[in-house]
């Protein structure tokens, strides 16, 4: 997953979505998927597209969104929809930037204090109570295992819980936007939010540290979250990550 270095052929739905507004594309990711900036048309908005993809799909996102943004802060969906091939979500703008934003590649130490504290306000703002998915081990396991995966009996004897809180599933640095101050303001890329123990986010969100800043930021980030390092934890979810 990066932002583009070179200029990117704008689908045809895009275009249409679009409605006339510029568009920039400002991510793509590694099962081609892309994701525009849309301005020159009212407040701006932002659309997403990409083929359908097993793990989850936009539509899985949307309804996620419109169920969690009663505690937190999210963008506001604006469309979904698919067709036999692929799939896109329109959401309104935020103001903010991703944590990965070359606005913030050069600070790293607010980029990963901003997100640690991010998903701390996620985790403790949400309730478990209610919430609709689950992104637990046995719930991973199995998606991986309908993709053809073939996950090692080892991951099946995980960790006792250590907090079951409303997992973002997806914590990697560039889901958090960062406002002009330095602090957290939003998630994004909520497609697998579901119930999890704390520590299946907060190793995810340490690793991806080193993928986006380099090493020696990863226990930064814990710190911020507020806890001390799981050692045995972060290696499960870490190496869990990486197998599904």
């Amino acid at each position: 997953m990066s932002i583009p270095a070179a200029p990117v052929t704008v689908p045809d739905q895009v275009r249409l979505l679009a409605g006339g507004a510029d568009l920039v594309c400002v991510w793509d990711n590694d099962y081609g998927g892309l994701t525009f900036r849309a301005t020159g048309v009212g407040e701006g908005f932002y659309i997403k597209w990409g083929p359908r993809n097993l793990e989850f799909t936009l539509r899985d996102e949307a309804e996620r969104m419109a169920w969690v943004e009663r505690w937190i802060r999210v963008p506001r969906v604006l469309d979904q929809g698919e067709d036999s091939t692929h799939e896109w979500l329109v959401t309104a703008a935020i103001d903010g930037f991703s944590a990965v934003d070359p606005r913030w590649s050069s600070e790293p130490a607010t980029a990963v204090r901003a997100v640690g504290e991010g998903l701390r306000a996620l985790h403790e703002a949400v309730p478990v109570a209610g919430c609709p998915w689950e992104w637990s081990v046995p719930s991973r396991i199995a998606n991986a295992e309908r993709r053809g995966i073939e996950v090692p009996a080892a991951f099946r004897d995980a960790p006792q819980i250590d907090r079951l809180v409303v997992a973002h599933g997806d914590a990697c640095m560039p889901n958090t936007l960062i406002d002009a101050d330095g602090r957290w303001t939003a998630h994004v890329d909520l497609a697998l939010l579901g119930t999890a123990d704390r520590w299946a986010d907060i190793a995810v969100a340490s690793m991806s540290t080193e993928w986006n800043y380099g090493p020696g930021w990863e226990d930064a980030l814990i710190e911020a979250y507020g806890v001390e390092p799981d050692r045995e934890r972060l290696a499960y979810y870490r190496d869990l990550w990486n197998a599904t």
